[in-house]
């Protein structure tokens, strides 16, 4: 029996600025309807959402599992694109409330389902292991700052040094682009742009999903290069290139600094523009066309200023480890605060919830599509 086909994406990451939410580019504020999930750890959020997705692909629907940086076996959302239908983790640190109650969102309380007396009795517990995950997180922060701060180092070689040919890569930059749009028609004069994130650094380390978002796609441009040497500043044209002649994009941003556009999606061209480094390397299919950014580098001599990048990138990995670590113990931490509120809920009561909620979507299935023949 054929199924849907299953996109990974994550709406948030752990960044160098923090926490990095794009949950309003989860669905449109005008979609068909919105489930927001609301309830503590451990109460089933994930499970719920994951069971509906799982069916609706079963169903032969397509579905997005919009995964959580912070906990890799967890969901922040589900979207079932088709019939515009979401499910979202509506609780910190991705809050989520109605913007449009009863016309579009809902609200799915799972706290309607736990035992708040046996909740309290770990009340002290539970606010202590909170404070620590807060603690961790925030170290965490401190060092994809500090990554952040020497990857820049590294990436300012090329450049300080006068080997980047600014003319050569422009001219890239142009004959990609023409070679992309040359005798399209545009598409809408209201072109959009969704903002998500292909990668994500995880309590297991970084995390790329890339393969379940161009893997399926009719052709990709796979871009190599050092870093310095201009490759998300490619992407960026080739998406602000789309967007001028009309075209959708879906833009997937650096986990690590989300001010950088590592891939793009162009839906109507079946294309996708593929940012190929460390953490998310992808080999070429057939058909595909790499695109070397090394052509506009001028060959840099010197022991010395080669020992300085060096030097950059051994410390960028080292403060990268350090916060995978600040990361991993903080989701120790929480399952802890999930290992409170497991023994109090009712998971029986829950799962027949989650099957009231499944025969909704189905009936807004049958409804759009009935809409669409």
């Amino acid at each position: 029996m054929n199924k849907g086909r299953l996109k990974k994406v994550f709406p948030g990451g752990n960044t160098c600025r923090g926490f990095y939410s794009f949950y309003d580019y989860i669905i449109e504020p005008d979609a068909t309807r919105i489930f927001v999930i609301k309830g503590g750890p451990g109460v089933g959020k994930s499970t719920f959402m994951r069971k509906i997705g799982e069916e609706m692909l079963e169903r032969c629907y397509d579905v997005e599992f919009h995964c959580c940086s912070s906990d890799n076996g967890s969901l922040d959302g589900v979207v079932i694109p088709a019939i515009r239908v979401a499910l979202l983790d509506g609780t910190a640190p991705h809050v989520v409330d109605p913007k449009n109650p009863g016309a579009v969102d809902e609200i799915v309380h799972l706290g309607d389902h736990w035992n708040e007396e046996g909740l309290r009795a770990h009340k002290k517990e539970i606010l202590a292991l909170n404070q620590e995950i807060g603690r961790l997180f925030k170290r965490a922060y401190s060092y994809l700052a500090a990554a952040h701060l020497f990857l820049e180092e590294v990436r300012s070689h090329y450049r300080e040094t006068g080997a980047f040919n600014v003319g050569a890569f422009d001219k890239l930059a142009l004959d990609l682009t023409h070679e992309i749009f040359a005798g399209q028609t545009r598409q809408t004069d209201n072109p959009k742009a969704r903002h998500l994130f292909a990668t994500a650094i995880t309590p297991d380390g970084t995390v790329s999903y890339l393969d379940t978002i161009v893997g399926h796609l009719k052709k990709r441009y796979i871009i190599n290069g050092d870093d310095g040497t201009g490759k998300t500043t490619l992407v960026r044209r080739i998406m602000d290139a789309a967007l001028m002649r009309g075209y959708d994009v879906e833009a997937y941003h650096c986990a690590l600094d989300p001010s950088r556009i590592e891939h793009l999606v162009i839906p109507g061209l079946n294309l996708a523009v593929v940012n190929s480094v460390e953490p998310h390397y992808y080999k070429p299919q057939n058909g595909d066309v790499v695109v070397d950014t090394m052509t506009c580098v001028r060959p840099v001599s010197g022991p010395v200023l080669q020992a300085e990048r060096d030097t950059a990138r051994e410390m960028y990995r080292r403060c990268m480890e350090e916060a995978v670590d600040f990361i991993h113990r903080a989701k120790k931490v929480h399952d802890e605060v999930e290992a409170c509120y497991i023994p109090n809920m009712n998971f029986q009561d829950i799962e027949a919830r989650r099957q009231k909620v499944l025969a909704r979507i189905l009936e807004l299935a049958e409804e759009v599509n009935g809409q669409q023949g």
